[in-house]
């Protein structure tokens, strides 16, 4: 291969983005999440990653972003078949956990990780300094269930 023989196929770049604590950050993030896809080549299961971007910012401003911060997004692809992961990253103590199953009716919180949980291929939640970096990922297709 020379220096003038063009890449067949070249990953997008990660994309990132900071939020502050405000409601509006949610749909914000939302509609970060759908500019990247799309720039990408959108992506088959689109909806689910949208919906899984708003939980997961829903989620850290309630519960994980201190007074005075906020939080970043980050969409990264991945794998051979146009995979993404979805991250948030904020700076909050605690672990989110899904809602115990034993409970006949979920709070009126507490379902937004029960969608993700549903909804994604794969979910998580890793350590940062501070806080924690809760993420998600979709392969391009439809996992079977």
């Amino acid at each position: 291969m020379n220096d003038e023989t063009p890449l067949l196929f070249q990953r997008p770049s990660p994309r990132e983005r900071f939020y502050r604590r405000e409601r509006q950050s949610v749909p914000a993030a939302r509609a970060f999440a759908y500019e990247a896809l799309m720039d990408w080549g959108g992506h088959g299961r689109a909806q689910d990653v949208l919906l899984c971007v708003s939980e997961l910012a829903t989620n850290a401003l309630v519960h994980g972003v201190p007074p005075g911060r906020g939080f970043l997004l980050r969409l990264v692809p991945y794998g051979e078949d146009g995979g993404v992961r979805v991250e948030v990253h904020d700076s909050g103590d605690g672990v989110p956990e899904l809602p115990r199953q034993d409970v006949q009716e979920p709070r009126e919180g507490g379902r937004g990780l029960l969608l993700v949980s549903e909804l994604a291929d794969k979910w998580g939640v890793g350590a940062r300094c501070p806080g924690k970096i809760v993420w998600c990922e979709f392969e391009r297709s439809s996992r079977s269930r």
